[in-house]
C-alpha cells in the first residue's frame, strides 16, 4: 500500500511543480510587456521633447500643427520640463493639490520623477540644455500591478479548491469508517451470540474448568472488539476517566500476549489525571500502539511509554527501539490502507488517530524518529476539570 501514497506525494510535488511554472511564465510574460512599454513610452517622450525643442525655434518652415498635435497628444504621462538649475518651465499631467505650495510640490515631484526614469536632454541649441523628467503611465502602473493581482486570485482559487476537496475527501473517509464500523460490529454481533450460548451449554458438561475460562475470556474479548467497533462507528458519549488506569488495563493485558523478549517500562506519575474520553476506546489506541511497536521491533526491544501532566494537558509518550520512520513519511502512517507489511490493512494508526482527534483537543503524531533506533509517538490530551 506504500506505492499508493508515494504516487498521491508524487503527484502533489508534480502539480506544486506545475504550478510553479505557471507562475514564473506568466511573471515573465508579463516582464516582457512591461518592457516593451516601458520603452514605447521612453520613445513618446523623445519625440515630445524634439517637439518641444522645435516649438522654441523660429523656423518659418515648420509645420506647427503637427508640432502641437504631437505635444498635446500625451494625456496620459506626466512630464516636467527643467532647466539647468532644475527650475521648473513646464509641466503636464500633473495636478498640484489645493492645500499644498505649488514651488515645494513641483520640487518634491522633479525629485521623485528623477529616481524613476533616467532624464531625456534636450539641446537647445543656444548653448543651454533643457531636462525632460517623466513617470509611467497609469496603463503601465496597472500593468506592474496586474501580474501580483492574477498570481493572487489563481492562488486564493486553487486554496478554496484544495480546501474544498479536503473536506469533501475527509466527509467521504468518515462515511467509509461509519459503514465500515457498524458493519463490523452487526457481524461480529451474531457468531458472538452463538459463542456465548456454546460457552454456556459446555458448562454442563464435565470438561476442564480452566478450558472453559479460557474460552469466555476469548468470547468476552470479542465482544469489547464488536463494542468497540459500534462506537467507532457513531459518537460514544465521554466520561471523566483516569487515563493512568486506562493504560495500566491496556498494559496488563498487553504484556500477556507479546513476546518475552520485549521489555516495557513506564513512567507514570503517582496521582490520577482525569481525562473526557471513552476508556474502552482508549485502551484500543494504546494496544494498537504497542502492536505496532512490537512489529516495528520484530518481537524483541524495548518499549517505554511515559506520562508527562501539564497545566491543562497530558502527553503520553510512546518510545520504541525499532526500524524507525522516514521524516516524509510522519503524517502518511496515519493514512488508512499505509502499512509496510507484506500481510496486513494498514488500518491500526488509521483507527488510533481517529479515536485520539475525536476526543477534546486531542492529537497524535511522530514526536520523533531515527531509522534502526525507533520512534516516539505523541499523543495530547486536554485534562477533565470538575
Amino acid at each position: 500500500m506504500n506505492s499508493i501514497y508515494d504516487s498521491r506525494q508524487r503527484w502533489k510535488l508534480a502539480f506544486i511543480f506545475v504550478a510553479i511554472l505557471i507562475a514564473i511564465a506568466s511573471g515573465v510574460v508579463s516582464d516582457l510587456l512591461i518592457k516593451d512599454l516601458a520603452r514605447e513610452e521612453r520613445q513618446k517622450m523623445e519625440i515630445w521633447s524634439e517637439a518641444t525643442r522645435v516649438m522654441t525655434s523660429e523656423n518659418p518652415s515648420l509645420n506647427m500643427n503637427l508640432i502641437l498635435k504631437i505635444i498635446q497628444g500625451n494625456t496620459s504621462i506626466p512630464v516636467i520640463l527643467c532647466d539647468e538649475t532644475d527650475s521648473v518651465v513646464s509641466y503636464n499631467n500633473i495636478e498640484i493639490p489645493e492645500k499644498k505650495d505649488a514651488g515645494e510640490f513641483m520640487t518634491y515631484k522633479v525629485r521623485e520623477l528623477k529616481a524613476k526614469n533616467p532624464p531625456i536632454v534636450i539641446d537647445m541649441e543656444d548653448g543651454t540644455f533643457q531636462y525632460l523628467y517623466y513617470d509611467d503611465s497609469i496603463n503601465l502602473k496597472r500593468l506592474l500591478i496586474y501580474p501580483y493581482a492574477q498570481l493572487s486570485v489563481v492562488f486564493v482559487f486553487i486554496l478554496i479548491a484544495f480546501l474544498a476537496l479536503i473536506s469533501t475527501k475527509k466527509a467521504e473517509q468518515n462515511k467509509v469508517w461509519v459503514g465500515l464500523s457498524k458493519e463490523t460490529a452487526h457481524q461480529l454481533g451474531t457468531p458472538i451470540s452463538s459463542l456465548i450460548a456454546w460457552v454456556e451449554y459446555l458448562r454442563t458438561k464435565e470438561l476442564d474448568p480452566v478450558l472453559l475460562a479460557e474460552m469466555d475470556k476469548d468470547v468476552k474479548r470479542l465482544q469489547t472488539i464488536a463494542e468497540r467497533f459500534s462506537k467507532i462507528g457513531s459518537d460514544p458519549d465521554p466520561v471523566p476517566t483516569d487515563i493512568l488506569e486506562s493504560i495500566r488495563t491496556a498494559l496488563g493485558y498487553m504484556q500477556t500476549r507479546i513476546s518475552s523478549k520485549v521489555k516495557i517500562h513506564t513512567h507514570l506519575p503517582e496521582k490520577p489525571i482525569w481525562v473526557l474520553m471513552n476508556d474502552s476506546l482508549f485502551a484500543w489506541v494504546i494496544e494498537n500502539l504497542i502492536k505496532n511497536a512490537v512489529d516495528a521491533m520484530e518481537g524483541q526491544g524495548e518499549i517505554t511509554l511515559r506520562v508527562e501532566e501539564k497545566d491543562k494537558s497530558v502527553w503520553i509518550d510512546l518510545t520504541d527501539t525499532g526500524r524507525g520512520i522516514p521524516k516524509s513519511k510522519y503524517k502518511t502512517v496515519f493514512n488508512p490502507g499505509y502499512t509496510t507489511k507484506a500481510r496486513g490493512w494498514g488500518l491500526g494508526l488509521s483507527l488510533v488517530k481517529r479515536i485520539i482527534e475525536s476526543l477534546q483537543d486531542g492529537k497524535i503524531f511522530v514526536k520523533s524518529s531515527e531509522i534502526g533506533k525507533g520512534t516516539t509517538f505523541r499523543i495530547k490530551l486536554r485534562k477533565y476539570k470538575s
